[in-house]
């Protein structure tokens, strides 16, 4: 790992380091800066962002970090005794720390299934419903004839298509929260 304060992070973040630093935390499994200021955090964020086109994630439990938490791809605000700001500017809030892991590969699990399932779902939505569209206006000779009333469509988008996406959404979980805890590598398998 690699430790990196606030004054050599400073330095560090001028162009002519910039390449040279990102190749050192490439090799290293964590780098920690501390004592760094707001505005060093954030850019930090963005370099990394842009140079290694990475997606990145912030962790932050105070006003001192809502700069580099909202630069990040994905925030996570920890609440407790420095304030909300952190958790105001966050897309995600846990309590502790220690909920990170579980935020990340349990919920980022389920979170990844959902969405892709409901892309595919709406895909295979918008196919079916053009496609007797497109076959009835064989029937109809090409006429532009409504194949049904303006009431049918609103139902059909709201009622018959919306409702089974939102139960799925909410209560599919594919693999139970004990064995995501237990294989972490099932969170890369999925993607």
């Amino acid at each position: 790992g690699l430790v990196i304060d606030g004054r050599t992070l400073e330095h560090v973040l001028h162009d002519s380091l910039q390449n040279i630093f990102l190749e050192l935390t490439q090799r290293c499994r964590a780098v920690v800066c501390c004592q760094a200021t707001p505005l060093q955090k954030s850019v930090l964020v963005k370099l990394v962002r842009s140079k290694l086109k990475a997606m990145t994630l912030a962790v932050g439990d105070g006003a001192n970090d809502v700069s580099m938490i909202q630069v990040a791809d994905i925030g996570v605000g920890i609440s407790g005794q420095e304030g909300m700001q952190a958790v105001m500017a966050s897309d995600f809030a846990i309590s502790q720390f220690r909920h990170l892991r579980k935020l990340l590969l349990v919920h980022g699990h389920w979170c990844y299934t959902r969405l892709t399932n409901m892309v595919l779902y709406y895909f295979y939505k918008n196919v079916t419903y053009v496609n007797l569209l497109f076959w009835y206006q064989f029937f109809c000779g090409f006429s532009g004839t409504s194949m049904t009333d303006y009431w049918i469509l609103i139902l059909f988008n709201l009622l018959f298509t919306s409702v089974p996406p939102i139960i799925y959404g909410v209560l599919d979980k594919d693999v139970s929260a004990e064995i995501l805890m237990e294989l972490p590598q099932l969170y890369t398998m999925s993607q």
